[in-house]
């Protein structure tokens, strides 16, 4: 596991365009659950499960996807969803209403958010700064919109720590970013430090693939 060592170098030779990364996303939207559902089984659910409850207040979901995390939510929470896809954010409002949960959403860019600063108790992320162009510049977003005694929970995933998984994972990373875009080689707990999170809690999973974090905003811009 590295967390306070150095990781290897990612280049990024091929970007993909927020365009891109919504068309994408408004194309798969029906089958996404279907899609992750293999990972959700072999233990993925679990760890959403340890991340949400610790949700509380005011809350904003950045990426809310097809709103997988709703039945592992607190009840007692305000509830702001966010995702770049309307196809996705149709699913979650299925999602809700099935679930007579209260959902406000917006559709939006992660990197520019519409919201005043110090406004959420909680700013959780899940599986998503993978798809984000700039990833820094959502945490910084996140961590604006987010009051100074808040919190940022964040389950990523990101270049393994084992050496032929992440030569794998590095070699296919940019067929992989176009088919899904995803750029599933990043490093979420450098890019949260780069940001300005302050990380007060770091656990790994799955020879480091999947990264939880829990934050808070640290020093405001």
């Amino acid at each position: 596991m590295i967390i306070g060592g150095r990781y290897p170098q990612v280049t990024e030779t091929q970007s993909v365009s927020k365009t891109e990364v919504r068309e994408r996303y408004d194309n798969c939207a029906r089958s996404y659950d279907l899609i992750e559902s293999v990972p959700e089984i072999i233990g993925l659910r679990g760890i959403r499960k340890a991340l949400a409850r610790n949700v509380r207040g005011r809350t904003l979901e950045v990426a809310t996807g097809s709103g997988r995390n709703y039945s592992l939510l607190p009840w007692d929470i305000d509830l702001i969803a966010t995702d770049i896809s309307s196809g996705m954010l149709d699913i979650a409002r299925r999602r809700s209403s099935r679930m007579g949960l209260n959902v406000d959403y917006c559709v939006l860019d992660a990197e520019r958010l519409p919201f005043a600063d110090d406004k959420f108790d909680t700013v959780i992320s899940t599986l998503s700064t993978c798809t984000f162009p700039d990833p820094a510049e959502s945490m910084r977003e996140m961590a604006r919109v987010c009051k100074p005694d808040g919190q940022i929970l964040l389950l990523e995933h990101g270049r393994s720590s084992n050496r032929l998984i992440g030569w794998f994972q590095d070699w296919y990373a940019d067929t992989h970013a176009r088919r899904f875009g995803c750029r599933w080689n990043r490093h979420p707990i450098e890019i949260a430090r780069e940001a300005g999170l302050q990380l007060t809690n770091i656990r790994t999973h799955f020879f480091d693939i999947f990264v939880v974090i829990q934050a808070t905003p640290g020093e405001k811009r």
